[in-house]
This record gives structure tokens, C-alpha cells and sequence, in this order.
């Protein structure tokens, strides 16, 4: 019964995975998407190109027009690329830090502005000027100054992509490694009458894109394929074959980390609905659910290596993708030796926070592919350290989530002492496994430095803070086996200590922004936002201790603690 129940929900999440995620049209454009290019140190199809652009310069992979139409990126990077209408004119360019917006006087209400708006502002010139010389004499950035540049770079990516000929998807005639060039150059490479055909081919898909805009997007897409045929053709050894651009362009329309969090947030709600629906087995089904989003995931990490050729753990936006898919992991091999439900419990709502986040910032959580920075060009150290590391974090992650079941069972129901037992016995074991992965990050990243760097250990900041968030939770571990702390302070010492992984993982990268850990480094980050989320945190324990102590009460109306509960401070 139970295999058949686990059966059921595996089946179920499957069928959910062959709904649409999203409405949209037929895709009109399919046969341009698989168009390769050669950028950023590697090739990849044109679909590719179009979404790291417009998600770089404007912030999302969807662009909202004048009429009120939502184009893909394909079809506004096509606008960019045939220079179809005035891009000087339309807020397209992402501003999004609200002290950069107020320091220079743009309306810090507004999230999108204009080439030429931002072009014609003097403060915003001058604050980027001011950090291209501190720069030049390796001085210390303020955040302003690297959020101004972080707009120069849009600016300047959006003045390349318009009109671009470029664009390099003309293949070097014999050398797979060797450079391609944009049709403009075409003729460096091949004679004349080899490159004519394809010019031709280019500016009769830009004059029907002029003549006939998105309506006309099928025919620009069948010239898109007799362009690539051709290109094919010039140099079929160099080029890239079908399937392997095929590959990606599968992989960015597929969604596999947006529909894992779809499931993860539908067995989540079967999961609780099993809790009080008793005559229904809805716990197996649940499990099946949660199974089938770690498949899908797990299938995505698959696509991605197979396009990256690494482990993807280099950069922010595959951490955290890395981090969901931990907790879950971590929580769903627990839970199938615990059986009591409060690991997925926990789990589900972080991992699909997570994967939400990855999913719908890409100005700030940056999911393009592109080459490694010489460090960590080592896949073997790469594969190892990272992971165990961010695992790490996963596993506090989840004894994060423990700790807030607890507190709320603390609030709610504070006699339900066997339950709030459990949770500490489970919590206990959650931060024991994310000690010891952390421990091994650690020494692994110092066996590493000292290949790369040749020291083991040099109070980097992202060395620092890893350690110090490491004591964080040593410090309560050692407490509970001593019997300092009970059961009641191990879940506050998961929730308080998570600010020191929070530190490690995001702060040093997007708040500090120094170190040798420079290729992580990002901006876009909102340091009000995470210090709004941890205080309220940290409200949240101050108000449940003042209930669980009975801080509130008066002398008089002072209740002696249950001794069976068994909990220490």
C-alpha cells in the first residue's frame, strides 16, 4: 500500500512536469534558437545569447513594449540585433539600487530607463568615473560605485547589441579553437562569393523584420535556418552540430528549476494536508512528489554540466540552486529513516525560496554559462570543495527550518512536549551533518589554496567567515553535550547562527565584495532586504523566549516549568 501510495505521487509529479508552467504562443522562432555563436569563450546557440543579453540589461528574460505586448528574449534580441525600432528611447536599462537611483536623481520608483537618460546624467558619470580611477590604483569601491558600473556595463551592452554585425556565428574555416568573426568580417575568413550569400541572407531577415515587425517573426525564422544551413556548410568540421545546441536550447526552455520548485510546493501542501486529513494516505504520495522534484532537478544539474563541462557550484546563482536542491536531499534522506514529516516540512518551503529566487533574479543571480577564472579551472578540487561546502550550508539551512517548527510549536502548542522533543533530537543530528561537511569544506579549501595560492590559510574573508560560522555552531553543539544548553536553546542557536552562514554565502560577496574570492563577488544585492528578513528572525526568538520563560508574566501568575518536558535553557 505504501509503494503503491509513493507510486502514485512519483506518477502524478510526472504527468505535472508535461503542463505548461507558463502561457505563451507557439514558438514562431524555434528554428533560429539552435543558431550558434561563439561568445564568452565558448559557443552556444543564439537562444542563449538573447536571454543572458536582455536579462542582463534589462533585468528579466521578458520584455514588456510600448503596446503593451510581452516579446521573449529571442524576439527583443532580434529587435536589438536588426536595430528595428529606437533604443535610445525606450526604458530598457535596469536600475535597480534605490541609493545609486537617489544619489544621482533618478526616480528611485522606477526600475527600467532609457539609453539616453542615463547617457545624458552627469552624477551617473561621474560616480562611474570616480571608479574607474579608484580602480586604476586599486582602491576600495563603495557600493554606490559598484552599482555604477554595473550600469555602464548595461549601457555599453546594449550599445553593442544594436545593430550588431558583429555578432560572431561565422565559423573559423578549419580550426575548432580558432575565432570566429561576425558577418561584417566574413570575408577575413572566406572569399567573397562564399560570404554573399550569407549577407544576403541577413539583410532580407532584417528588412522583413522592418517591414512586417513580430507578425513577420516565421519568415525571419526560415531565413534564420537557410543562414545557419549555410554557415553550416562553409566549415561543417569546426561547426557545432545540431544536438549539442539543441541540448541548451532544451535546457533554457525546459524550466528544470522552476518546475522542481512546483513540485516541491505541491507536495508541501500534501504534505500538510496529510497531517489533517487522517483517512487518506497522502504522506507516501507526498514523498513520490518530493522524489520526483529531486529527479527533475537532478536532471537539470545534468544538462548543465553536460553544457558547462563542470560541476555547477562557480557562481551565485549555481549555489543557491545547489543549496535548494541540498536541503531537499538532505531532508528526504532523513525523513526516510525519521518518518515524522518535520524534515520535509522544514525543507520544502526554504528549497522552493531558493529556487525562486535563482529563478526570477537573473540582474542579480547571474545564471549564464561562462569560462572559469584560472582557480578554479582544477574540476577535481572544484568538484569536491564547493559542494561539500554548500552542502554545509544546506544542511544549517534546513536546521534553520527545524528551528522555526519548533518555535511555532513553542507559541502554539508549548504542552505538546514529545513533539517539541523530537524536533530538538532532529535538529541536533541536521546541525551535527552541517558541521561536519563545513569541516571538510574548510580543510579542502585550504588544501586547495595551498596548490593554488601556496599558502593554507590566509584570513581571506571568505576563509574568515566560513570559520567564524563554523564556531557559531560548535559552540551550541558543545553546549548541548555538556548540558548548558536543552532543548529549547539548540533551536535558537540554528536560527541565530544561520546570520553567520548568510555572512559566508551572500555577505561577503555582495556586502563586502574583497578577497581572492573575487570571482563570486556580484551586485544587485539588497542588504535591507536581508537585514529586514533577519530581524524579523531574531523578533521572532525574543518574542517565543519571552513566552517559553515567561518573561511577560507577572511574579505572582509564574508557572513552574513541567519537568517531564525536560528542557534546558
Amino acid at each position: 500500500m505504501k509503494f503503491t501510495s509513493f507510486l502514485i505521487g512519483l506518477v502524478l509529479g510526472c504527468l505535472l512536469l508535461l503542463l505548461p508552467l507558463a502561457q505563451g504562443q507557439a514558438d514562431d522562432l524555434a528554428p533560429l534558437r539552435s543558431l550558434a555563436v561563439q561568445l564568452d569563450g565558448r559557443k552556444k546557440p543564439l537562444d542563449t545569447v538573447a536571454q543572458e543579453t536582455v536579462a542582463k540589461i534589462h533585468g528579466s528574460t521578458t520584455y514588456r513594449q510600448a503596446d503593451g505586448t510581452q516579446a521573449d528574449a529571442l524576439s527583443t534580441y532580434l529587435a536589438l540585433w536588426f536595430n528595428t525600432r529606437n533604443w535610445n528611447e525606450e526604458p530598457f536599462v535596469l536600475v535597480s539600487y534605490r541609493p545609486l537611483k537617489a544619489a544621482v536623481g533618478l526616480d528611485i520608483e522606477r526600475k527600467q530607463f532609457t539609453f539616453q537618460e542615463l547617457m545624458a546624467n552627469r552624477d551617473l558619470a561621474a560616480l562611474v568615473s570616480s571608479a574607474h580611477r579608484k580602480e586604476l590604483n586599486d582602491a576600495t569601491l563603495s557600493r554606490n560605485e559598484r552599482e555604477a558600473l554595473t550600469v555602464e556595463s548595461r549601457l555599453n551592452l546594449l550599445y553593442q547589441a544594436v545593430g550588431d554585425r558583429q555578432l560572431p556565428i561565422v565559423p573559423h574555416p578549419d580550426d575548432g579553437k580558432g575565432t570566429w568573426v561576425g558577418l561584417a568580417g566574413a570575408t577575413k575568413l572566406y572569399s567573397p562569393e562564399q560570404a554573399a550569400p550569407l549577407m544576403a541572407t541577413f539583410a532580407m531577415m532584417q528588412q522583413t523584420l522592418l517591414q512586417g515587425g513580430l507578425t513577420h517573426l516565421p519568415l525571419v525564422a526560415s531565413l534564420g535556418q537557410q543562414l545557419q544551413t549555410d554557415l553550416q556548410q562553409l566549415s561543417p568540421e569546426v561547426y557545432p552540430t545540431p544536438g549539442v545546441m539543441a541540448r541548451e536550447v532544451h535546457f533554457n526552455h525546459f524550466h528544470p528549476f522552476a518546475k522542481a520548485w512546483h513540485l516541491y510546493a505541491i507536495a508541501f501542501g500534501v504534505l500538510l494536508a496529510s497531517l489533517w486529513i487522517q483517512r487518506w494516505p497522502l504522506y507516501w504520495p507526498a514523498m513520490g512528489l518530493f522524489t520526483s522534484g529531486i529527479a527533475v532537478q537532478t536532471y537539470g544539474f545534468f544538462l548543465r554540466m553536460q553544457i558547462a563541462d563542470r560541476p555547477p557550484v562557480t557562481n551565485m546563482y549555481e549555489s543557491v540552486v545547489w543549496v535548494g536542491f541540498g536541503i531537499m536531499a538532505i531532508a528526504l534522506l532523513l525523513e526516510a529513516f525519521a518518518r515524522k514529516r518535520f524534515y520535509l516540512l522544514a525543507a520544502a518551503p526554504l528549497a522552493v525560496v531558493c529556487l525562486v529566487l535563482a529563478d526570477s533574479l537573473p540582474a542579480v543571480l547571474d545564471p549564464s554559462i561562462a569560462p572559469l577564472v584560472p582557480v578554479l579551472r582544477d574540476n577535481f578540487w572544484l568538484s569536491i570543495h564547493v559542494p561539500t561546502i554548500t552542502l554545509s550550508y544546506a544542511s544549517f539551512a534546513l536546521a534553520l527550518g527545524v528551528g522555526h517548527v519548533a518555535l511555532f510549536n513553542y507559541l502554539l502548542t508549548p504542552q505538546a512536549h514529545r513533539r517539541i522533543k523530537t524536533l530538538s533530537q532532529l535538529n541536533y543530528r541536521v546541525l551535527q551533518v552541517g558541521v561536519l561537511l563545513l569541516t571538510a569544506g574548510i580543510i579542502l579549501g585550504g588544501i586547495w589554496a595551498h596548490f593554488s595560492w601556496g599558502r593554507f590559510w590566509g584570513w581571506d574573508p571568505k576563509e574568515t567567515w566560513a570559520l567564524i560560522a563554523l564556531l557559531c555552531y560548535l559552540a551550541p553543539l558543545h553546549g548541548r553535550l555538556v548540558g548548558w544548553i536543552g532543548d529549547f536553546g539548540i533551536h535558537v542557536a540554528s536560527i541565530v547562527s544561520f546570520n553567520a552562514v548568510l555572512m559566508a554565502w551572500y555577505g561577503v560577496n555582495f556586502v563586502l565584495g574583497t578577497g581572492l574570492h573575487s570571482y563570486g563577488f556580484g551586485t544587485g544585492g539588497s542588504e535591507w532586504l536581508i537585514a529586514s528578513v533577519v530581524g524579523t528572525d531574531l523578533l521572532l526568538v525574543v518574542v517565543t523566549a519571552a513566552r517559553h520563560y515567561g518573561w511577560l508574566k507577572r511574579p505572582s501568575s509564574f508557572v513552574t516549568p513541567d519537568p517531564l518536558s525536560n528542557e534546558g535553557a
